[in-house]
């Protein structure tokens, strides 16, 4: 059984086990009561979460990890994620409103990639934690052999034509080749295989109009509105908010038309 957490900008995930519940990342740090409601009203009490992982280790994905973990929960970090752990803490430091609290190195689990399906085992779950670098080096993505993908940052699959011959692009041939079912992201709409973006309702918008609404969905998400009142605000798709937000948030200095490059803007 899969549960999304949506208690602030990321995408997060509950995965049930046999034998308990993973988390598959967090959101930023000051999130941590939003993220206690969001379980409770879940209906899962956090004893009942045994592991954390993390897709990556920016700020927006592990922002909470060491709050969470003080509840009992252990945050399980791969061979290849050793030297990020404390990648964004400098970033946290800046902002001490946030009251971040690093990652405590001696309390983490240290795991291989070779033993994760083992490991995943004892919770109950069949599946294994792949390598996907691109969006970051320390990106990984959790393979469930019902067919099921979670690949945090990851570039979308209607990126894909833009990422071929990069390593975003090997990284989603190597998922692609065990050929998923779905496909849950950290910032954009679960997918359903190869389907992309569903055309907008009231048609094509004109670049200059697109490139005002790409600006005023970036200064939403800089004052931390969410999804649901920059669509209040702006009248735009949901689907097309959560892509800019998700652009914006992840992709460090980028400007409007930076997003405007990235992302498939047709039919929107």
């Amino acid at each position: 059984m899969i549960t999304e957490l949506k208690y602030a900008n990321t995408n997060t995930y509950l995965i049930k086990g046999k034998n308990g519940y993973i988390l598959f990342d967090t959101d930023w740090a000051g999130t941590f009561l939003s993220f206690c409601k969001a379980i409770k009203k879940a209906g899962v009490e956090a004893r009942e979460i045994q592991y954390l992982f993390l897709s990556h280790f920016h700020p927006d994905h592990m922002g909470i990890a060491q709050e969470i973990a003080d509840l009992g929960i252990t945050i399980v970090v791969l061979d290849v994620q050793r030297e990020f752990i404390h990648s964004s803490d400098a970033i946290f430091e800046k902002d001490k409103k946030k009251r971040f609290r690093p990652i405590d190195d001696e309390k983490i689990q240290m795991l291989s990639l070779e033993d994760s399906r083992a490991f995943l085992e004892k919770v109950g779950i069949a599946g294994e934690i792949i390598y996907t670098p691109g969006h970051s080096d320390d990106s990984i993505s959790l393979w469930l052999d019902e067919g099921i993908l979670f690949v945090g940052d990851l570039n979308p699959l209607y990126e894909l034509e833009l990422h071929k011959g990069t390593r975003i692009g090997e990284s989603w041939e190597t998922l692609l080749s065990r050929k998923p079912t779905r496909i849950y992201y950290g910032h954009a709409k679960t997918a359903i295989r190869d389907e992309f973006m569903k055309e907008k309702e009231n048609g094509a918008v004109s670049d200059k109009k697109l490139y005002v609404l790409v600006q005023t969905i970036m200064r939403c998400a800089d004052r931390g509105l969410p999804i649901d009142k920059i669509q209040k605000k702006t009248g735009a798709d949901r689907i097309f908010i959560e892509d800019v937000t998700r652009m914006y948030l992840t992709h460090q200095n980028v400007g409007v038309q930076g997003i405007l490059d990235r992302i498939e803007i047709k039919n929107k």
